[in-house]
């Protein structure tokens, strides 16, 4: 039995204070801004950042793509404001209770818990480097797939964080 999973590993430099930055990940508002690829909403996000509190986003889709809700949680197992945030994500129902990818209706090799990191390091001059870890997809395709959202999701954080000043 192969027991191998892969990582997404992204960095990212932000033109905007370490605050701003872990203000984006950790309020609603900055959440609903950016959580989801381009063309997808998030109309929902709440978040007890403590440890054993829990972020949840909801990501919508497209109406051409059928405006289906996805659902997730995290629950924070480690918060150093401003420079580190992890936590387990999970799918969940509407009420924010754990369901698998697969009834979450997530394509194959993403898991039903995933350790993800966030580390953000001040750079001085009003920059922060972000570097972000999410451990243990089941194949190269799911990991490829999660890396490239991820990806617009940092570009729509970027926007967000950088008009701000």
């Amino acid at each position: 039995m192969d027991d191998q999973t892969y990582d997404v590993e992204v960095a990212r430099e932000f033109d905007a204070p370490i605050e701003r930055v872990w203000q984006a990940w950790t309020t609603p508002a900055d959440l609903r801004a950016w959580w989801g690829p381009q063309g997808f909403t998030c109309p929902r996000a709440d978040a007890d950042v403590r440890v054993g509190g829990a972020i949840i986003v909801t990501m919508k889709a497209p109406a051409e793509w059928g405006g289906s809700e996805h659902h997730s949680r995290w629950d924070i197992t480690d918060a150093v404001a401003p420079t580190l945030l992890r936590y387990v994500h999970r799918f969940c129902d509407a009420d924010g209770g754990a369901i698998t990818a697969a009834e979450a209706g997530i394509p194959p090799g993403v898991p039903d818990e995933g350790h993800h990191e966030v580390l953000l390091t001040d750079l001085g001059d009003g920059r922060t480097l972000l570097e972000m870890t999410e451990h243990g997809y089941l194949t190269v395709e799911a990991r490829d797939l999660s890396a490239g959202g991820l990806d617009q999701c940092l570009d729509k954080m970027a926007a967000l964080v950088q008009r701000a000043e």
